[in-house]
């Protein structure tokens, strides 16, 4: 039976997420974090060689590569992102016709291409295609932003004071901006006027989130 996938439009938001298949740990450690993260960066561009293909050449033939992909308009605009231990979010906007299947593709393939390797594994890593929801009013913009940053403490990985400073999402790149690769933090700054306010905005509604996923827990058990 073929499935058909919704054509996602350009200039709309949408939010993108997908799992690993049986629940597979993949984003659990700095170093897989790290290579995702450049995968990413690498991939929100439409590229004409594979990242490790581009790792191989010399460094100012690096360089130039980069400057001409880059003087292209990108696949999608990134706004907010979360690293599960067995997932990710990203609230993200279409830039040209096709990009996020196209970046969320060349991303996932390359991440699990690169994990099978190091751990000797075969086949799939990620769930079959993936799942987005397009977001049409602005106000469901930021709550999804909220949702998407909220993912670790609600899961109880960690504790809403540490999610400022939490790596696996993109909180802490609207706190410093040399951390920052690729995130567009204008757009959700500007709405809140600082980023103290937009963590006010997180923080209340953590318990409300945290009874969600507990209800959820229930239904599914």
């Amino acid at each position: 039976m073929t499935t058909h996938r919704p054509i996602l439009s350009t200039n709309e938001f949408y939010h993108v997420f997908n799992k690993s298949i049986a629940h597979q740990p993949i984003f659990d450690n700095i170093d897989n974090l790290k290579k995702i993260i450049r995968i990413v960066n690498y991939y929100r561009y439409k590229q004409k060689i594979k990242l490790s293909k581009f790792y191989s050449l010399p460094n100012r033939i690096q360089n130039e590569y980069i400057e001409e992909a880059h003087e292209g308009l990108p696949l999608v605009e990134i706004y907010s992102f979360t690293f599960m231990p067995n997932h990710y979010h990203f609230l993200l906007r279409q830039l040209q016709d096709k990009g996020i299947s196209k970046f969320i593709s060349d991303v996932q393939n390359s991440f699990a291409k690169n994990f099978n390797l190091i751990n000797d594994r075969n086949g799939s890593l990620f769930q079959t295609g993936f799942k987005s929801r397009r977001i049409a009013y602005e106000e469901d913009f930021f709550h999804i932003s909220r949702y998407i940053h909220l993912n670790p403490v609600t899961s109880n990985i960690i504790k809403f004071n540490e999610l400022i400073d939490y790596p696996y999402t993109s909180l802490n790149w609207y706190s410093n901006n040399n951390l920052n690769k690729f995130v567009n933090t204008e757009y959700l700054l500007n709405h809140f006027q600082n980023l103290s306010n937009y963590i006010k905005f997180l923080e209340n509604q953590v318990e409300y989130q945290q009874k969600l996923k507990r209800i959820k827990d229930l239904l599914i058990e």
